[in-house]
């Protein structure tokens, strides 16, 4: 009887064993599968809102936000300003305080031809030119970073292994964000017109700027911002315009918001002298339309929420889109006056575009197509100039019109503040930039001059001195002309 149990024992010891060694092979290739294929991370904090969209802004009385109706009356005439002197045709304004539009207005016509439509901030379309780089690009890098896909020190070639060689092994992604990369301003990416593959490859194989290693040097550039969205594309595994779209764009209500407007949006499309629907911008163009750089199309009205999600820590109408800390880390100064992405303030720079008076902390930008967007936390206020003063303007010097009245209406913006707080009060002065007039039909500098003077050093900017390039754009030549990369930027 013992002998019997004693071999019903071992062989009930062997049918453990061996069912024991079948879990452990199944458990072993099931890791192995999965650390082969991760699953994306999906982060607890965000979540997507897709229906119903969040509310628009509300118009609110100046009055009940802390504003003088009677002061922001000075935005209105300053715009038109512009318009009468031909420096664009129409204009599309938005002021935001405290949650609240001040003022949602449109301005002129989307064309100087008779019987072009009014302009209307909710469904006028504007090609935003470089404010690409800051409302879809460096978005859609901030939201790799709040996932923890990407981290600002990683260098770029991890994404993008194509991207190396004489020191761009070095370049990170947090010197791409403030333009300290040693990449040129641009090339002539528009030569490889209708192959999108060739363009790409023309971008990651620049050379760096001998003279400016990676850190060394500020120079505003192109090239950096269509790197970064190759980084955002690697990291997301999918193009970068339906990322950012389903990321930020959708989830804000955003549906005015395209690379590639159609239907409606294509008809509501304000002309800038490319062909209709096409970006302005040569060089994006080649690119398919969709760069780091340019390419975005937008109206006033969805671009006031996306102001307003930045000014409330990240978050709109119940969505979170950015966790508040990643909001303060892209845009406070990281070196020199630039943010991550994202340009501040340097009010002491008489030729900035965001006026006397917005605080050290207002962050911003623009577009060479005649776009602005300026964000001042301090105040809890923005302000959002879209126009097309490319399009066939009618004064000789278009670019210091929308650079005057760019500055202009965020100076009468915070003086329109009324606010007991001292801190949030500017004293009435006399005189606006655009008080000069005569500025706006001097002529234009030579081509041979403005060769000589682009060529100088790359428009560059070394550390040891305590001046910037503040030199934006060229005059301009002729519609979808070929300029370069940077003389087309916005900035």
């Amino acid at each position: 009887m013992e002998h019997k149990w004693g071999d019903r024992s071992r062989a009930a010891r062997a049918l453990v064993a061996l069912v024991g060694a079948a879990v452990l092979t199944i458990v072993a290739a099931v890791a192995l599968e999965t650390r082969a294929a991760p699953a994306p991370a999906v982060p607890t904090y965000y979540v997507h809102r897709a229906v119903p969209a969040p509310p628009r802004l509300a118009r609110v009385a100046p009055e009940s936000v802390g504003m003088s109706t009677a002061r922001l009356a000075e935005v209105g005439t300053l715009v038109k300003r512009g318009i009468k002197a031909g420096g664009f045709p129409g204009a599309a304004v938005v002021i935001g305080r405290r949650g609240g539009e001040v003022i949602a207005q449109g301005f002129g016509h989307t064309a100087w031809t008779s019987g072009a439509p009014d302009v209307s901030p909710d469904t006028t379309v504007y090609d935003l030119a470089s404010l690409t780089k800051v409302v879809a690009t460096t978005s859609a890098i901030m939201a790799l970073y709040d996932d923890g896909v990407i981290h600002l020190d990683d260098p770029v070639v991890k994404w993008v292994p194509q991207f190396t060689g004489s020191k761009k092994d070095d370049v990170t992604i947090r010197e791409l964000l403030t333009h300290h990369s040693g990449l040129p301003p641009g090339r002539d990416v528009w030569k490889f017109m209708g192959d999108t593959a060739a363009a790409r490859s023309a971008v990651i194989s620049t050379p760096l700027v001998k003279a400016c290693p990676p850190g060394a040097c500020y120079m505003y550039s192109d090239l950096g911002a269509d790197m970064l969205g190759f980084v955002a594309e690697a990291a997301a595994h999918e193009p970068l315009d339906k990322f950012v779209n389903q990321r930020v764009f959708e989830p804000l209500g955003m549906t005015s918001t395209t690379f590639h407007p159609t239907g409606e949006l294509l008809r509501n499309l304000a002309p800038t002298g490319a062909p209709h629907g096409r970006v302005h911008d040569a060089n994006a163009a080649a690119l398919g339309g969709v760069a780091g750089h340019a390419g975005l199309f937008s109206t006033a009205d969805d671009l006031a929420v996306f102001a307003q999600m930045l000014l409330d820590g990240g978050e709109y109408g119940g969505t979170r889109i950015f966790k508040p800390s990643t909001v303060a880390l892209f845009t406070t100064r990281a070196k020199g006056t630039r943010a991550l992405g994202w340009d501040t303030c340097d009010s002491a720079n008489v030729r900035n575009t965001c006026g006397r008076y917005l605080s050290s902390r207002a962050f911003g930008h623009t577009g060479f197509t005649g776009t602005s967007l300026w964000i001042d936390p301090d105040r809890a206020m923005f302000t959002l100039i879209l126009t097309n003063r490319v399009d066939d303007p009618r004064v000789r010097r278009p670019e210091r019109v929308i650079h005057d009245i760019r500055a202009d209406v965020a100076d009468a913006a915070v003086l329109a503040v009324a606010d007991p707080s001292p801190q949030n009060v500017v004293a009435a002065v006399a005189g606006w930039r655009s008080d000069d007039v005569k500025r706006w039909e001097e002529p234009t500098v030579t081509r041979r001059s403005k060769a000589r003077h682009a060529s100088s050093k790359h428009h560059v900017v070394r550390h040891r001195t305590a001046r910037r390039h503040s030199s934006k754009h060229p005059a301009k030549r002729s519609s979808h002309s070929r300029q370069s990369a940077v003389a087309r930027s916005g900035k």
